[in-house]
């Protein structure tokens, strides 16, 4: 026998899945209700007619269709044909739904035996999901799921893969021909189209994150994506064909608009290239969705399955116990658990690095963050210089309260002092101790002399300090203050005297 086998069997669930989509329409044929008049109801072109009710309101983007909606449609649709009132429609309504839709919330499944894979196997298909709910009238509206769709779209005799492809060619015919109200309609269609692709896509994605489990799996989906990507990049080629055509019909038209027709032909264009430049925008964003899906989603996938395979590698299984329960040599069992040895190490320190550049960091300084312009050296420098000065200003004015108006003073008095009455974090500032190794390095002062040091850093001090004597005297003493855990400072006596 010539024939292969296996591509006579190839992709046998897919076409199951298809075949199965039409179940719930031989299902409805099945159901057995008369009208008024004894007259059978003819379900299977009711649950045909319901399909096309929900896609033409998909059309038009009307998302309020719910049992009561289809009901009317019906009755308005075959007035002269079934004998029913508004409540027996609603009942074959409500049938009709269920049957596309369980009321279960499982989806709709079909059992088969797979001669691709030799096993027994199911499908599952949803014609009917459930749309927005009006919660005040307790309504619940419904719309097309995929499979619906798909059924929808194999009446007429296309794949829905092409589907957008096949409506772009039927639009530029019709442009060509003039027929701009069903190019209107066809553009609707196209809008359709490429939600319904934009859905696909972010399933795929989802699958993607969550099924790859194997190599085979992940260059399946490799693929799919890929043809999704090159079918997306040609139709993107094709609306800015239609783009370029539409400009161009309507520059024509509008050159010429003496009669009522070319006025009329006019305004359904400028809505043609308003609503194609809409689906193109989206169109666009799905292409670039895809492209995004192609790269990043696809690469996470694979790392992904490499750190799925690190997970499941056993290391006592494969290595510790092929070590011990096998009688291999010495060196096969080395060259076995080399790669999983770490590299050696050598911790080296040369003594070039005393001559490298050392990070030197002031704890007890805030960093500065300049939001906008930034702050040249001198002003930053005198904006320092100003801060410092207050700060001795504040010690000084410690300093004479502490001497509580005698006109001596010791460093461990006036840290005590500090202590006492809650200025302690004074004590872990650098600005206090430099305030009297200053005046230590400066002592004896003469206040007289500093009249003119107003701008200096100690100006604001010996301003305060003139008030209470006339010259400075800062003397060291014997012993050592520990003030804190981080400083230290000699003791000084601290004297202001009269003359």
């Amino acid at each position: 026998m010539d024939i292969n086998i296996g591509n006579v069997v190839e992709n046998y669930r897919e076409r199951i899945q298809r075949l199965a989509l039409f179940d719930p329409l031989y299902a409805l044929s099945r159901k057995g209700m008369r009208d008024n008049s004894g007259k059978d109801i003819d379900y299977f072109s009711f649950g045909l007619l319901t399909l096309l009710f929900f896609f033409e309101n998909m059309l038009i983007r009307n998302k309020k269709t719910g049992v009561k909606e289809l009901a009317e449609f019906l009755m308005e649709l075959s007035k002269e044909e079934v004998d029913l009132d508004i409540y027996g429609f609603e009942r074959i309504a409500r049938t009709i739904i269920d049957t596309f839709r369980p009321p279960t919330g499982k989806r709709n499944s079909k059992s088969f035996y797979n001669w691709e894979t030799r096993q027994q196997d199911s499908v599952q298909y949803s014609i009917l999901k459930a749309a927005k709910a009006d919660l005040e009238t307790n309504t619940q509206y419904y719309t097309l799921d995929e499979q619906g769709l798909e059924l929808i779209f194999a009446t007429k005799e296309y794949f829905n893969e092409f589907q957008l492809s096949i409506n772009q060619l039927v639009l530029r015919k019709q442009l060509e021909k003039g027929e701009f109200s069903g190019a209107l309609r066809q553009i609707d269609e196209m809008n359709l189209d490429v939600k319904n692709l934009q859905d696909r896509i972010v399933r795929i994605k989802h699958e993607v994150n969550r099924n790859i489990v194997s190599n085979e799996t992940y260059e399946r989906y490799k693929s799919i994506i890929e043809d999704i990507n090159n079918r997306l990049e040609r139709e993107n080629e094709e609306f800015e064909e239609l783009k370029a055509f539409v400009s161009e019909t309507r520059e024509k038209i509008a050159s010429d608009l003496s009669k009522a027709e070319d006025r009329k032909a006019y305004e359904l264009i400028i809505q043609i290239d308003k609503e194609l430049g809409e689906v193109h925008y989206n169109h666009r964003l799905l292409f670039k969705d895809s492209i995004i899906l192609k790269t990043s989603a696809l690469q996470a996938a694979q790392e992904s399955l490499y750190y799925v395979g690190i997970d499941s590698f056993n290391f006592n299984q494969e290595i510790t116990s092929r070590v011990f329960s096998s009688p291999i040599p010495l060196k096969e069992t080395k060259t076995l658990i080399e790669p999983f040895l770490y590299l050696e190490t050598n911790k080296t320190w040369s003594p070039l690095t005393v001559f490298s550049h050392q990070k030197i960091e002031k704890l007890d300084k805030e960093e500065r963050v300049v939001d906008f312009l930034a702050v040249t050296s001198d002003e930053e420098i005198k904006r320092d210089m100003k801060l410092q000065s207050s700060n001795y200003k504040a010690v000084g004015a410690i300093t004479l309260a502490a001497m509580k108006g005698n006109d001596e003073v010791t460093i461990e008095e006036i840290v005590e002092y500090i202590k006492q009455n809650n200025y302690g974090e004074i004590l872990n500032h650098r600005s206090f101790y430099d305030f009297f190794i200053i005046l230590h390095q400066k002592s004896p002062i003469i206040m007289e002399q500093q009249q003119d040091q107003e701008e200096s850093l100690l100006g604001q001090v010996y301003k305060l300090l003139a008030k209470r004597g006339k010259t400075l005297y800062v003397e060291e003493l014997d012993n050592i203050l520990k003030v804190t855990e981080r400083f230290e400072i000699k003791n000084m006596s601290f004297r202001l005297e009269e003359f």
